[in-house]
This record gives structure tokens, C-alpha cells and sequence, in this order.
């Protein structure tokens, strides 16, 4: 008899710098070492199941004001996502209500509803719809201006 031991293992971010973290262990025997590639990727696929199928209830999430970045408004993104929505926005004049309309229209929420990820997506149409982030693509390093293209 051949032991196979298999582990699928996930940790998603939440909101407000929280994480779940879950996984799941099986161990079989198999008597062919011909089938190890099958059974093995029938126990990833269920493993993974198992694994996803409990991650969509996070259960407990803390209660915060905010995202911890001292403003008081909850963004689903990161900090450094949310100031360059809010960057690209200002720099074009586009209207906040386009913008927000846009996001529904994507992801069927608001901005500040966005995820990490959807907020990349977000970003992405709005570079393209602008053209860049800035007319001469100058960005804050250090404090100091910075070209992104300098020599």
C-alpha cells in the first residue's frame, strides 16, 4: 500500500487588516502507484472545495472606524489603491459620480466598496481612460518629485 498524504491551505484578507487562514489535510491509500496522479488530482480538486466552500464565511470581523489610515472612510483596497483612485480623479477632473457609476457597472458596488483586486481593475480603466496618470507621468518618491521615465 502506497500512503498519500494531501493539504490545501488558503489565507484571504479581509477588511480593516483582518485574514482567515483554513486547511485541510486528507490521507489515503492507494494500492497502484499508477493512480497517483489521478487520485491526487481528484483529492486537490476536493480539497480545494472544502477549502473555498468554508472561506466564504469569515465569520467574527472587527468593528472599525475607517481603514487605519486616519480618515474615517472604509475602503475595501489598500491605501495606496485608494490615493490613486482618488489622484487620478483629481488630476483629470473627471466626475466622481462617473466614476462611481463605472465601478457599479464593473463590479456591481461603489468605489470604496472595491477589493484589492477590483480596485486594480477600477485603476486600469481609468489610466486608460485618461491616458496616464499625469500629463507628464511625474510621481511623489520619497517625498520628492520622481519622472518615471528619467535617465
Amino acid at each position: 500500500m502506497i500512503t498519500l498524504e494531501c493539504n490545501y491551505q488558503k489565507k484571504i484578507g479581509l477588511p480593516h487588516y483582518c485574514s482567515h487562514q483554513f486547511s485541510v489535510t486528507l490521507r489515503t491509500e492507494i494500492a497502484d502507484l499508477t493512480n497517483v496522479q489521478t487520485e491526487s488530482a481528484r483529492l486537490y480538486a476536493l480539497l480545494q472545495q472544502s477549502v473555498d466552500t468554508s472561506l466564504q464565511q469569515p465569520g467574527f470581523l472587527p468593528a472599525r472606524n475607517g481603514n487605519g489610515n486616519g480618515r474615517g472612510e472604509s475602503w475595501g483596497c489598500s491605501e495606496k489603491q485608494r490615493n490613486l483612485i482618488l489622484r487620478i480623479v483629481e488630476e483629470h477632473n473627471l466626475d466622481k459620480t462617473a466614476v462611481e457609476q463605472l465601478a457599479q457597472d464593473r463590479f456591481g458596488k461603489s468605489v470604496n466598496a472595491l477589493n484589492r483586486l477590483e480596485a486594480s481593475g477600477l485603476i486600469e480603466a481609468l489610466i486608460e481612460q485618461t491616458g496616464g496618470i499625469s500629463g507628464n507621468q511625474r510621481r511623489r518618491f520619497n517625498g520628492r518629485p520622481h519622472l518615471a521615465n528619467s535617465r
